[in-house]
């Protein structure tokens, strides 16, 4: 199975593995990234790290992050963070993140991410604003360890929900809405924030 994607996709994976260093990041650009259904893992001693500006381009990824995604560091910095978007994972999700640390607070999310080899692995993200000494946002820092498999087990199939409601409708606007709409009442009906329900699994 193969994945199509690009720059002007709100979906896109954004691979620009071919792309010169001299041409803007944003262009027209369709690369097929085939998914292995391969689980990638790391040691719970290790963690992730990364950082982008406020356009989420890459300004920094550690080793484990090259290591993960199966990128070099050139490959990786200028990058978009959503270069290692799974196709599994909601939109619903990232709007609630990028929602709240643009807001200037953190979040905590659990994330399945893609390498560029088409592999996956999950991952128990912290990710939070990054701010000048005015209290200006300047961009945001994140640092991912290894998710547990008892989380994991309540999480997959939410999100597998949250997806299927997303592609119900046909429209993606309507259909990220709808999935919002979904996850806010679910949280509403017990009584938690985002994070509240993400560290009672």
């Amino acid at each position: 199975m193969s994945i199509q994607t690009t720059f002007e996709d709100a979906q896109a994976f954004k691979f620009p593995w071919q792309a010169k260093k001299a041409e803007p990041l944003n262009r027209k650009f369709v690369q097929y990234i085939p998914l292995t259904g391969i689980e990638r893992t790391f040691s719970k001693d290790e963690f992730i790290v990364s950082k982008t500006d406020l356009k989420g381009e890459i300004t920094y990824a550690n080793e484990v992050f090259l290591r993960l995604a199966d990128m070099t560091e050139d490959e990786a910095i200028g990058a978009p963070h959503s270069i290692i978007r799974h196709p599994d994972m909601p939109r619903a999700v990232f709007k609630l993140l990028w929602d709240t640390v643009g807001s200037g607070k953190e979040i905590f999310a659990y994330v399945v991410n893609l390498s560029k080899s088409g592999d996956y692995y999950w991952v128990h993200a912290h990710v939070t604003p990054s701010f000048d000494n005015a209290g200006n946002i300047i961009g945001y820092h994140s640092n991912r360890r290894v998710a547990s498999k008892e989380a994991l087990d309540k999480v997959k199939p939410l999100y597998a929900e949250l997806r299927r409601i997303e592609s119900a409708s046909g429209d993606a606007k309507k259909g990220m809405a709808d999935s919002v709409a979904f996850l806010l009442g679910l949280l509403k009906k017990e009584g938690v924030s985002y994070d509240e329900f993400v560290f009672s699994l």
